[in-house]
């Protein structure tokens, strides 16, 4: 990577390689977590009582052996909670606990407070419910058969579909279902909530989101937002599920500390965690295309039936990024996309890595290979022939995408990279002689839109404090889960004021310093907190520089910052030096630093506008190899190159493209959720849903990342990260299902996602 900025001046730390902050402290067990944390004398814990079923009338509990059991100190029901029984983001649908109906099986009735985690947990399994039971909503299908939603339908789209699929050479129609995902964090849900003086509560919560986490606990205690501070140094992991879905047991973890004035502690063991805790939406896409002889799509129709859960949660902005990508990286004429967010008695889904457009995506790219299949043609030339292009730039939302040169570009370099036609040869060659194993090859594109579609989440803020022994004290909004953002961030306040990264104190997320924060999440990190941190820098550096010019007389353009000194004329000061002058001159040394996305606008009533500020790209090239008497397979090569702009840290970003990428790959693949007729979740544990394993990444694994700089004015002209590497997972299932077709020989590949070794079998078995 470059060691220069945009404008040709060197760089210390940005674009630099440098480890992750706490990677050693990672790997040796030292880094500190919520439930790593000291408990202050008292502490007490909480055990919730989950509901039996899945979808009832709730008449009472009776509470009297909880109460009596060793070592209770309080139980807690919707009666003691005394502002707003409710912990929904926006929609006031899903309350702390059950009051008179249950929604899904597991959901918190009543909360149990004791002197031990064991007492409260045995405690908590005493309670005895009335519950009239009535049959549940489990599926897409139950939902649909009872014109049950969590929100209103939704479409967008332009030109008239149905004249232009009638007019077409070609049409095909199919149904995709596409499975939800666990997070399968490392580190479970979990908050310790310490009471203070004149009803003042910090939290220490491992959240994506702690302001809003501060909200709803203030709304659930029923006290002003400045009464709360909620902090995280850092998550075990996020992926989403912490954006919204941590804030129940902050918020129970609350109430008990407000009941028994003694910090309260909640830390949900795994199977709790996976059953109480939303998913990926998984979805069911009905689609219908028309297309001409080259596989040039005229007309696109989707329907995304989305299984929302008990609430809406976060469904709104899911669904409709879902619809937003439904293109991925192709131009489509005339296209309507429509969505209904059904309501089922599971627990609410939530975000996950993509928020939605990976299932969107997922859809484009079977379309994509149902063309192909039907016209006897290569899947990647189908791709390539639907490209967004000069002339061909709009999307069906009626953005413009304005860099459609890169993708076409990055295609091609990785298809001569990865010598994918050849190996589409010899791919051929050996399915044609062997009976049993079958390879599959498939290159598919990413094209990932960035910023928030919320519009009013597209700011940050940050605090930057200078010492006077030249030290530097960050904060900001944002929240490191694993990701590195704490040390992108830091790279560029050490770049701004030329000194060791070292000298830069990475401190905990907190509310009491940086206030009415966004969540870290729709991969806007590093953008939004980078920006406002470098912004909130240049506000000192900028002060030093006047004192300079003040004291010494010299123009603004002399001066250089760089090597941990200050440069001006034929002098330097060392920039501790500068720093204690500039104190005793009495030269402000702390700043705020704001940065709002510019240029993005939505209107969800027209369906129109930009919502997002540039879009990320990227492509894969997976080949796999199946055995059609067993349907098991294997991950044999996957050559990913991937657009990053001008990384801020390579290493970190590679580390990111490679974990999205296996992410995804167990997404599409191994990771299969299970709901009985009950609505209870089977594959609650590590023992029924398995999430990829290190002997399932492929040996031959080649990433690399695109040379490119941002066309936008981002951080250093780099782009983001964090989601957009997930959706290069699709090509591991295209590529499977192009195996299933080699063992079918009928050009058929009736697969859904997941693609589990059971599903490939019945893909092929039913050709027999």
């Amino acid at each position: 990577m470059s060691g220069v900025s945009g404008d040709g001046s060197p760089l210390r730390h940005v674009h630099r390689p440098l480890p992750h902050d706490s990677g050693i402290r990672h790997v040796s067990g030292a880094a500190l977590y919520i439930d790593d944390i000291r408990e202050p004398d008292g502490t007490l814990h909480v055990a919730l009582g989950l509901s039996p079923v899945a979808r009832g009338r709730l008449s009472g509990v009776d509470l009297a052996a909880v109460h009596a059991a060793p070592g209770v100190v309080a139980v807690l029901t919707a009666a003691d909670v005394p502002g707003r029984n409710d912990i929904s983001p926006a929609n006031a649908d899903e309350p702390v606990f059950a009051k008179d109906e249950v929604l899904f099986h597991g959901q918190p009735v009543f909360a149990v407070v004791a002197t031990t985690r064991d007492a409260a947990r045995r405690a908590a399994r005493l309670a005895a419910f009335d519950i009239a039971e009535e049959a549940p909503s489990v599926t897409v299908e139950d939902a649909l058969a009872r014109r049950e939603t969590v929100l209103p339908d939704y479409a967008f789209g332009r030109g008239d579909v149905e004249a232009a699929l009638a007019d077409a050479p070609h049409r095909l129609e199919g149904v995709l279902r596409i499975g939800g995902q666990e997070h399968f964090y490392l580190e479970g849900q979990a908050a310790l909530a310490v009471p203070g003086e004149d009803g003042d509560m910090l939290v220490h919560s491992s959240t994506q989101h702690p302001s809003e986490v501060q909200h709803i606990v203030a709304r659930a205690l029923g006290i002003p937002d400045a009464f709360v501070t909620c902090e995280v140094r850092r998550m075990g992991g996020g992926f989403g599920g912490k954006e919204t879905q941590a804030t129940q047991w902050a918020v129970i973890a609350a109430l008990a500390a407000r009941a028994t004035g003694q910090p309260c502690k909640l830390r949900l063991d795994r199977d709790d965690d996976m059953a109480v805790t939303g998913k990926r939406h998984d979805m069911r896409a009905d689609w219908r295309v028309g297309f001409d002889d080259k596989g040039r799509i005229a007309a696109y129709d989707v329907t995304f039936n989305a299984r929302c859960g008990c609430s809406a949660d976060l469904s709104q902005g899911v669904v409709d990024r879902t619809m937003f990508h439904a293109d991925n990286a192709y131009f489509l004429p005339a296209v309507h996309i429509a969505s209904r967010r059904l309501k089922t008695n599971t627990v609410s889904n939530t975000a996950f890595r993509g928020f939605g457009g990976p299932q969107g995506m997922l859809a484009a790219e079977r379309v994509m290979d149902e063309i192909a299949a039907r016209l006897g043609r290569d899947p990647l030339d189908v791709r390539k022939a639907n490209f967004y292009a000069p002339g061909r730039d709009e999307t069906p939302y009626g953005q413009s995408v304005e860099d459609t040169d890169v993708l076409a570009a990055l295609v091609e370099q990785l298809e001569a990279e990865c010598d994918y036609r050849a190996r589409r040869a010899a791919i051929t060659a050996f399915n044609a002689r062997s009976p049993v194993l079958k390879k599959g090859l498939a290159l598919t594109p990413v094209k990932f839109g960035i910023s928030f579609t919320l519009t009013h989440l597209n700011q940050a803020g940050a605090l930057v404090h200078v010492y006077q022994d030249g030290s530097i004290h960050l904060n900001h909004g944002g929240t490191e889960m694993g990701q590195g953002l704490f040390i992108k961030v830091a790279q560029v306040v050490a770049e701004e004021f030329g000194v060791g990264i070292e000298r830069v104190r990475i401190t905990a997320t907190t509310t009491a310093k940086v206030p009415n924060t966004s969540p870290t999440a729709a991969s806007s990190g590093s953008d939004l907190n980078g920006m406002a941190a470098r912004i909130a820098a240049g506000t000192i550096r900028q002060r030093l520089v006047d004192f300079l010019c003040e004291i010494f007389d010299v123009a603004e353009g002399e001066i250089e910052f760089r090597d941990d000194r200050v440069f001006f004329g034929n002098e330097s000061l060392a920039f501790a030096e500068l720093v204690k002058k500039a104190y005793q001159a009495r030269i402000q040394l702390s700043a705020t630093g704001f940065y709002r996305t510019p240029k993005i606008h939505w209107d969800r009533a027209a369906g129109r506008g930009q919502p997002f500020f540039y879009f990320a790209y990227g492509a894969a090239c997976a080949e796999v190899t199946i055995d059609t008497m067993t349907g098991e397979y294997r991950l044999d090569r996957v050559d990913i190159l991937h657009d990053v702009g001008r990384s801020l840290n390579p290493a970190i970003d590679i580390g990111q493209i490679e974990g999205g990428f296996v992410q995804g790959m167990g997404w599409l693949t191994t990771e299969e959720l299970v709901f009985d007729g009950k609505g209870r979740l089977a594959t609650h544990a590590p023992s029924t849903y398995k999430i990829p394993v290190a002997s399932d990444v492929p040996a031959d694994f080649r990433v690399t990342l695109f040379p490119s700089a941002n066309r936008q004015p981002t951080i250093y002209r780099s782009k983001a990260v964090g989601e957009p590497p997930l959706m290069l997972a699709n090509s591991v299932f295209c590529a499977i299902s192009d195996a299933v077709r080699a063992a079918r020989g009928d050009g058929l590949a009736p697969l859904d996602a997941p693609a589990t070794p059971e599903a490939v079998l019945r893909a092929i078995v039913g050709a027999l």
